[in-house]
């Protein structure tokens, strides 16, 4: 039986948009998708310096808030996110745990000095949230630029890729959930 897919808001996130990207995942997955109560996570948990959120703490703030949860999670936020690798990042996920993330701030067009537009604003999050559950089930980045598991470090670049997985990494996900 396939793991479900949980989607877990944290703070507060528009729940129309969350209810069309669980539609859209679960499309993409052919598996359950549920959306969670909302995890409350206060601005003090954010680097005071950086004023960001470090990916692995929020990883262990679903572990303690949703212990013992089977399948995969993959946290909503408005928070700038960073880890130690990298100095901001659109999605991240940690396969140990089957843990990801999709930080909304630097997706949205205002963050680029555009006009808000709530359609461009799904498809980057929806783009993104496939590559983290692509990556929270053990997918590694794909070299084709078009694929959703194509790592990206611009929003330019997750405008150009597909909200699909290609050919290669369906068949790696196939493989793995067997």
């Amino acid at each position: 039986m396939a793991k479900i897919i949980r989607l877990i808001p944290v703070n507060t996130v528009d729940a129309r948009l969350a209810d069309r990207l669980a539609v859209c995942i679960e499309e993409r997955f052919l598996t359950g998708v549920r959306i969670e109560r909302s995890l409350a996570l206060a601005r003090t948990a954010l680097n005071a310096t950086r004023n960001q959120l470090f990916a692995p703490t929020l990883y262990a703030r679903i572990a303690r808030g949703f212990p013992g949860q089977e399948g995969f999670a993959l946290a909503l936020t408005e928070f700038d996110c960073y880890k130690t690798s990298q100095r901001y990042l659109f999605a991240d996920a940690d396969a140990n745990t089957g843990t990801g993330v999709v930080s909304f701030h630097r997706l949205r067009p205002e963050f680029y000095g555009e006009e808000p537009d709530p359609n461009l604003l799904f498809q980057r999050v929806l783009k993104e949230a496939v590559y983290a559950l692509g990556r929270a089930m053990g997918l590694r980045s794909c070299h084709s630029p078009r694929c959703a598991m194509h790592a990206t470090s611009s929003v330019f670049e997750t405008d150009t890729k597909s909200p699909n997985l290609c050919e290669a990494c369906l068949g790696r996900i196939s493989r793995a959930r067997q």
